[in-house]
């Protein structure tokens, strides 16, 4: 069981006063931690429900609203697709980059960077890291790979988007889908951080053996290292930046404006940002997903059976492990999730914005 820092890494779900919390770490020795958790774990489920907003509470609603309202823009206002795509930033889409980056920043602005360094001081906590690594850039690739093939032996261009999709590790919704889930942010931001400098490592190189020799592609892919961080850096750097500016500057003129002021405005803005990005994807690619809808279940179907077996096989073996509710939550959204605009990007400027492997790297966002 990992000894945490108090009010940086904690079992328990995560209440508003906890996340305002500026009162100096301790460490929470394993039998007290297991007491907490077995005297809270029923209220907290109730008051954490009760603690959601109206749109946190109701999100999957504005969700099937948002998908609902991009699909009839994208089929029956003409134009809408290609006024949408006109615009690219990094490969991807200008105004989905936008959502992207509005959605992110709350939620890094809630990291407490300033203890941080605390936690790199366990032991338990690069243990935490390796099995983070294993399951991300072992695991879930390899399944992805082996799905790809079991349910697209036919579609070589399908089959290669899901593939590119695999490889890409989450750096930007897995922060939301964590702090929804009650899981831990500041723990979620190190993996998304560790899984950042990988992925311009081992990205191209893993895409090019995965598809040009396992695969034997028709179209062999040439995936460079400086378009993955290219990407890497827009999409977490840029808000990662501002985050960490805006908490260090407002913080020191104003500690208890920040905590109970700056972050309550900021917070509904994460969930703003992915609707608004779910209307824009939808928009831009409700037209083909329409008439290209056999491709799109066939694609979906993998992709649902990759989520359930690596987010079941992370939570099973961490629970086994004894991580308790917050970091298991944390790593199984990480190892399941995905960066679909890294894989968009790399999909698009290798097979083209029309290609097969492009629509399936956008199947996997109307699944996210």
């Amino acid at each position: 069981m990992l000894k945490w820092p108090k009010n940086t890494f904690h079992s328990r779900a995560a209440s508003p006063e906890d996340e305002m919390s500026t009162a100096p770490p301790s460490i929470v020795p394993d039998d007290m931690e297991r007491q907490q958790i077995e005297k809270e774990i029923v209220p907290d489920k109730v008051s954490a429900f009760k603690g959601l907003g109206w749109l946190d509470r109701f999100l999957a609603v504005w969700i099937l609203l948002a998908m609902a309202i991009g699909i009839l823009l994208g089929n029956f206002v003409p134009s809408t697709g290609e006024a949408l795509q006109k615009g690219q930033f990094v490969g991807v889409s200008a105004p989905i980059a936008v959502g992207l980056l509005v959605m992110m920043y709350p939620i890094l602005c809630k990291v407490q960077y300033e203890t941080l360094h605390l936690a790199f001081k366990s032991k338990e906590l690069w243990i935490q890291v390796g099995f983070s690594i294993i399951m991300n850039w072992l695991v879930a690739p390899f399944l992805m790979l082996g799905l790809s093939w079991a349910f697209l032996p036919d579609e070589s261009g399908l089959r290669e988007g899901l593939i590119l999709v695999g490889i890409a590790r989450c750096i930007a919704m897995v922060l939301i889908w964590t702090g929804l889930a009650g899981g831990d942010s500041q723990y979620c931001a190190i993996l998304v951080a560790i899984n950042s400098i990988l992925q311009m490592v081992l990205f191209a190189p893993l895409a090019i053996f995965f598809i040009n020799v396992i695969s034997d592609s028709d179209t062999p892919i040439s995936s460079s290292y400086s378009t993955v961080a290219t990407s890497v850096a827009a999409f977490l750097g840029i808000p990662l930046a501002a985050a960490i500016v805006t908490r260090f500057i407002i913080r020191k003129i104003s500690p208890t404006w920040y905590n109970q002021t700056f972050l309550k405005w900021l917070a509904p803005w994460s969930l703003i940002g992915l609707l608004y990005t779910i209307i824009v994807l939808f928009a831009s690619q409700g037209h083909r997903v329409v008439h290209q809808i056999v491709s799109v279940v066939r694609v979906a179907a993998p992709l649902i059976v990759y989520f359930f077996v690596i987010f079941s096989l992370t939570l099973w073996v961490t629970h086994k492990l004894g991580f308790g509710y917050k970091l298991a939550t944390t790593q199984s959204f990480t190892a399941a999730s995905n960066n679909f605009e890294l894989a968009i990007a790399v999909a698009t400027a290798t097979f083209g914005a029309n290609s097969d492997q492009a629509l399936a790297a956008t199947a996997h966002l109307k699944l996210a």
